[in-house]
C-alpha cells in the first residue's frame, strides 16, 4: 500500500490492541533506516535505537514483566498472563534513546529531532500496514531498566515504541480547529 504523505498523516493512528502476529525484524530495520532522514540540526542524528524483535522478543517480554507489572511474582499465572497481554501481543519493540547534550539549546533540538524520527517511524510503519504505539512509561528511567538497554549516562530513553499487526483501527479523535491554534502575525 502506497500512501501520500497527507494520507499517511490523516490515517495513522496509535494502535493499542495488537493481534499477536510478530513483525519481521527486517521490516523494522528497514523502517528505522528510512526514518533517519528526519530533520535534525547539524545532522547530529542524536538518536539510538534498541530493537527487540524475532528471537529477542521473549527477552523483551521478561524485561517488561519485571518493570511494568508491580509484584508480578505474587500474581497467579492467569492474572499475570492477562496483564502481560498488552506487551506480549505487540510484534516488535524499539526503545529510542536520545543524547542529552549539556547545552540546553542543543538538548531541545536533539529531543525535537528524535521526536521527528519517531513520527517518521510511525508513518513508515503505517504505510506497511504495521501499527505502532509510542509509550513513555515511568520505568524507562529506572536505572536497572536503563542498564538492560545499555543506556549511557548522557542518554535518555524517550520511547518504548510497540510495533504490531492489528484487526481493528483505533477511532479517529477530533482535533482542534485551525483558528484555535493559528493566528496571523500581529494579531
Amino acid at each position: 500500500m502506497t500512501l501520500s504523505v497527507k494520507e499517511a498523516i490523516l490515517q495513522r493512528r496509535s494502535i493499542k490492541k495488537f493481534n499477536g502476529r510478530q513483525v519481521d525484524k527486517q521490516a523494522v530495520f528497514e523502517i528505522l533506516d528510512v526514518a533517519k532522514w528526519a530533520p535534525n540540526h547539524g545532522n547530529r542524528q542524536p538518536w539510538r535505537v534498541v530493537v527487540g524483535a524475532g528471537e529477542q522478543l521473549p527477552k523483551v517480554h521478561e524485561l517488561l514483566r519485571e518493570f511494568a507489572i508491580p509484584k508480578w511474582q505474587e500474581l497467579s499465572e492467569e492474572t499475570l498472563a492477562a496483564q502481560m497481554q498488552k506487551f506480549t501481543l505487540a510484534g516488535a519493540y524499539a526503545f529510542v534513546l536520545v543524547t542529552e547534550d549539556m547545552r540546553q539549546k542543543e538538548r531541545l533540538e536533539d529531543y525535537a529531532a528524535a521526536s521527528c524520527y519517531l513520527q517518521n517511524v510511525q508513518l513508515l510503519a503505517w504505510e506497511k500496514g504495521i501499527g505502532t504505539c509510542w509509550k513513555t512509561p515511568g520505568f524507562l528511567d529506572n536505572p536497572k531498566f536503563r542498564e538492560a538497554l545499555n543506556a549511557q549516562p548522557n542518554e535518555r530513553v524517550i520511547s518504548m515504541l510497540q510495533f504490531g499487526y492489528f484487526d481493528e483501527e483505533a477511532k479517529r479523535k477530533e482535533r482542534k480547529e485551525l483558528a484555535d491554534f493559528v493566528t496571523e502575525f500581529g494579531n
